[in-house]
């Protein structure tokens, strides 16, 4: 009689934690996406001009952020009037006060004098076709895409009249991975803008919100199949007992 309520007890205790993975891996799970809800948007980038880091048709995950809180490096979603006020996907090469020119002997970008080695660029060649030379003023933004050859940016806009840039206050968002196609590929920080003042933008939460996803998801699978195994595992263990008995009368 003890070991049948021993055997009794533990299934209860079982039971309830297995409940409890299920609740907390429903929050984790939920919380996860909620969290991702509150904290980033997703967007579609219409055109290669980004190519090869984003493609044409991507779908991206921005973070909601404050213009004041982008770095050189950083891609941006933005929207301005005199750019065709729709959202659009650029990096960040140049800060106010910053001088950005293209190209030196290696054709080489520099910001402020100091050369930037760019490793996203689409195809070999120099940094740019054309060549530029702009000072940003306080409060905005020099923006390339990394298919210079095929991006319509700052450098176009130095010749409409304006200084090319746009305001921090435009922008709405800060790339942080390329959602589809189903790779998600994480945005690395470009090293060569680490030296520059004020460094880079650190990543944001979104590693840190899909690890909680998936482990509230493992939670929930797991604690949901431990009611159809302890059974399977109960079933097993009674049969030996059911033959003894058996025996026994006989």
């Amino acid at each position: 009689m003890s070991g049948a309520r021993q055997v009794g007890g533990g299934k209860g205790l079982g039971s309830v934690l297995s409940g409890l993975a299920v609740g907390v891996g429903f929050v984790l799970f939920l919380g996860a996406f909620v969290w991702g809800a509150v904290v980033y948007k997703p967007y579609t980038v219409p055109t290669d001009s980004m190519a090869p880091t984003i493609g044409q048709g991507d779908r991206v995950l921005a973070e909601r952020i404050d213009g004041d809180e982008v770095r050189r490096g950083d891609v941006v979603v933005f929207k301005d009037s005199v750019w065709g006020d729709l959202p659009m996907v650029k990096r960040v090469i140049g800060v106010g006060g910053d001088t950005v020119a293209c190209c030196d002997k290696q054709g080489r970008v520099t910001v402020n004098g100091k050369p930037l080695e760019e490793p996203y660029l689409h195809g070999k060649g120099p940094a740019s076709p054309t060549t530029f030379s702009a000072t940003v003023p306080k409060g905005k933004l020099f923006l390339l895409g990394d298919h210079r050859s095929d991006s319509l940016d700052s450098r176009v806009h130095l010749t409409d009249g304006t200084d090319g840039a746009v305001s921090r206050g435009s922008v709405s968002g800060r790339v942080d991975a390329r959602a589809w196609p189903l790779d998600l590929g994480l945005l690395e920080r470009p090293e060569a803008f680490g030296a520059l003042p004020g460094g880079v933008s650190q990543p944001g939460p979104l590693r840190l919100i899909l690890i909680s996803a998936v482990v509230g998801a493992v939670l929930i699978l797991g604690g949901a199949a431990y009611g159809p195994l302890a059974r399977l595992r109960g079933r097993g263990g009674k049969r030996p007992a059911r033959k003894a008995e058996v025996a026994a009368d006989v």
